[in-house]
């Protein structure tokens, strides 16, 4: 494998990995902050990619159509948490597990009634198309760097927010005694309002970014929200740094694996099986690489610290 090659597929490792990190953290700091196992989480970023593909469509601006991920995907957020996630808050976490899962089923059938059953194309913008020359010739996609860069802003705007703001200091201590701080003066009612319609906003937002690089269609948010909890889990749940760590480990796991893999056991096996295999196992890295994390460290690499 050449230099340039491997250097590249680093950089997809990055790119899906910060992509990741938009639904992980939404997903931690619900989960962390609330103890809502939310599987409609996936369902928030089909709905950002949605609207930025439809507001796409309809102006031919793709600053509106992120603005119209964010919008959406934040007011589907607090749509459901008035109406279903508020009484679940203290129930068992089956329940929450089926409630929202009801909630996959009506955002698929509503997705599908809207939009049909095809999928819709976002077109990157011609300001970030094309490649790229990086340093030793390397030519590289524009947006895909580009998403690189944005996935740091947020996630350096989340540390900001959670350690330096007040909204951050009360989003910690509702983690830690949500009582304490009712008892404080704090709406505990709108404080989880505004948590989960932020992260809704990150998953819509991932939604719209990564929908400029392959189709937006009804289901594409369950397999992500499969690899958003392999990486809280590795992380550490409820710490916005373990889902950032956790979620570069996991793009850059699957990403990697996929290429060495094949390369390694063609020292052992004819190529077309080599291939094959390769394949398959790499689909595993990243479970293994759980199982790994969980074995040296139960609660996560971060696990068991405020939201940071």
């Amino acid at each position: 494998m050449s230099a340039i090659l491997l250097i590249e597929q680093v950089l997809n490792g990055l790119q899906f990995g910060v992509m990741l990190f938009l639904m992980a953290a939404g997903l931690t700091l619900i989960f962390g902050v609330m103890g809502l196992i939310n599987l409609a989480h996936g369902s928030l970023y089909m709905v950002g990619a949605f609207a930025a593909a439809a507001a796409a469509a309809a102006t031919g601006s793709f600053a509106l159509a992120l603005v119209a991920a964010l919008s959406a995907a934040a007011l589907a957020g607090v749509l459901i948490e008035v109406a279903v996630i508020r009484r679940l808050y203290d129930a068992p976490h089956l329940d929450q597990v089926l409630a929202t899962f009801a909630l996959i089923l009506v955002f698929s059938e509503g997705t599908r009634w809207v939009f049909g059953s095809f999928p819709l194309y976002l077109d990157i913008p011609d300001a970030l198309s094309g490649p790229v020359t990086l340093p030793g010739g390397i030519q590289y996609p524009l947006y895909r760097l580009a998403l690189i860069g944005v996935g740091l802003v947020v996630a350096a705007g989340l540390w900001w927010l959670t350690q330096r703001t007040r909204l951050g200091m009360q989003i910690r201590a509702g983690k830690d005694d949500r009582e304490m701080i009712a008892a404080l003066g704090v709406d505990i009612s709108k404080l989880y309002t505004l948590v989960f319609a932020l992260g809704a906003a990150l998953a819509g937002l991932a939604g719209a970014l990564v929908g400029a690089i392959q189709s937006v269609q009804v289901g594409m948010g369950e397999p992500v929200l499969i690899l958003a909890f392999v990486t809280i889990v590795i992380g550490g749940i409820g710490s916005i740094k373990g889902a950032f760590i956790g979620a570069l480990l996991v793009g850059l796991t699957d990403t990697l694996g996929g290429i060495f893999l094949p390369l390694i056991l063609t020292v052992a096996m004819a190529p077309e099986a080599a291939a094959q295999t390769g394949a398959a196992l790499a689909s595993m890295l990243i479970y293994i690489l759980m199982g790994a994390v969980l074995v040296w460290k139960p609660t996560g690499l971060f696990g068991g610290a405020r939201p940071a």
